[in-house]
């Protein structure tokens, strides 16, 4: 500003300063950061652990992990804990998928080598649910930490409850590093588990989507089911119910059909879909965001769809061909869902209206998918929501039904809340 009259040069250079703290103030984007000023301090539970290894240090170590398994800067859990001198990691565990995330949904997963460290690797979605007395020798101290997604049915919380229960029985305890929930861990939405309908996607009696971290879910688990391990949740740093996946944390897909936090947020509906013969967008570029079935019409499930005005949410109208799963190679036509605002979107609610739109539209060609019981009564937890749907019940109506024991979940919820 050397052109400028010195004064007037002073004033413009106060003038830009006081911009830029304003900038740097606002809890946008600034400096393309691309998060909330507030995000900052977060800190996963993992960082926060190798910080501070007290419940570590000078102990033989499993981890339990997967490809999420990563500390704030991206870094490798089984790298970084490899590395360690202040204790020693001596086995891995995977859940499914895997424990480098290379497995498909459903797929056996042996147990082997880890070509990187050479350290065994025992599969928990393969022979065994549950780490074996054999698996556990020679370990003083089991690490978890595995990305979840919020939802009831997705594994990887079923994995640590039957890590819990073999922890117990060995005397060994167990660290959960905890991570956030990215739905927000506010909202509480779905049926509540019933016993008989209880599996690998299911064990305890918690809603679909249960507003819950990993730890926290740990702490329920144990101390509400009735486990009672050795258990120490480690707290995250920065992080605030409502939150949700913080702009300033890396997304790494737990699962080959789970891309995105955008994936997440529906797949609490729509993966009640993989209980029907209806298409859930797996083989696509927007798995559990795009949904058919060669028998549908497009432009009708949409206009049925918009027509009932669900929160949040929007639907137009997709024909897209499955590279994979179900109709692989067939022309499919469906909905995508586009979610609008993300805090007013229910997504359980949405699933169960995408579901008895198919059934009403298409009667003669829409199944739910046989079983003993049927995995779509799994997936969602009872025996009389299929029923009920086949019945001609209104949404409202089933809707109302689940939330008596959803209620009473809260109640308990309560108590198990770390944030």
């Amino acid at each position: 500003m050397s052109w400028l009259p010195s004064r007037l040069s002073t004033r413009l250079s106060c003038w830009c300063l006081a911009m830029l703290c304003v900038v740097l103030s606002l809890p946008g984007r600034a400096a393309g950061l691309g998060s909330a000023a507030g995000e900052a301090d977060f800190r996963l539970g993992v960082d926060v652990l190798l910080d501070d290894p007290a419940l570590l240090r000078g102990k033989r170590v499993g981890l339990v992990t997967n490809a999420t398994g990563v500390d704030g800067q991206l870094r490798s859990d089984i790298d970084r804990f490899a590395a360690r001198t202040d204790f020693n990691l001596v086995a891995l565990f995977g859940p499914e998928h895997g424990v480098r995330g290379d497995a498909q949904a459903g797929e056996h997963v042996d147990s082997r080598r880890d070509a990187a460290t050479g350290l065994p690797v025992y599969s928990l979605y393969g022979d065994h649910r549950e780490p074996s007395p054999q698996m556990l020798s020679g370990i003083d101290v089991l690490v978890y930490d595995i990305q979840d997604v919020g939802t009831r049915w997705y594994t990887y919380p079923w994995t640590l409850a039957h890590l819990l229960i073999a922890a117990r029985r060995a005397g060994i305890p167990v660290v959960v590093a905890d991570r956030p929930n990215p739905l927000g861990g506010e909202a509480v939405e779905g049926p509540v588990l019933m016993p008989q309908v209880a599996s690998f996607v299911g064990m305890y009696a918690i809603p679909v989507r249960h507003g819950m971290t990993i730890g926290e879910l740990a702490r329920l688990f144990n101390e509400a089911f009735g486990i009672g391990a050795d258990l120490h949740v480690v707290k995250m740093r920065g992080w605030q119910r409502g939150d949700g996946f913080p702009a300033t944390l890396a997304w790494v897909p737990p699962s080959p059909n789970m891309p995105t936090v955008a994936t997440a947020r529906v797949y609490t509906g729509t993966g009640l879909l993989e209980g029907t013969n209806v298409s859930e967008g797996r083989g696509t570029t927007l798995p559990f965001e795009m949904l058919g079935a060669p028998f549908v019409d497009a432009p009708t499930l949409a206009r049925a769809l918009e027509a009932l005005q669900l929160p949040g949410v929007r639907f137009r109208p997709v024909w897209f061909t499955p590279t994979f799963s179900k109709f692989q190679g067939q022309a499919c036509a469906g909905v995508q869902l586009h979610v609008t605002d993300a805090q007013a979107f229910r997504p359980v609610l949405t699933g169960v209206a995408v579901i008895k739109a198919l059934h009403d539209l298409y009667p003669a060609q829409f199944q739910f998918l046989p079983g003993t019981p049927p995995f779509f009564d799994k997936l969602i937890g009872n025996d009389w929501l299929r029923p009920d749907i086949a019945e001609g019940e209104d949404l409202q109506a089933l809707q109302d039904r689940w939330q008596p024991d959803l209620a009473r979940f809260k109640v308990l919820r309560a108590r198990y809340l770390l944030y």
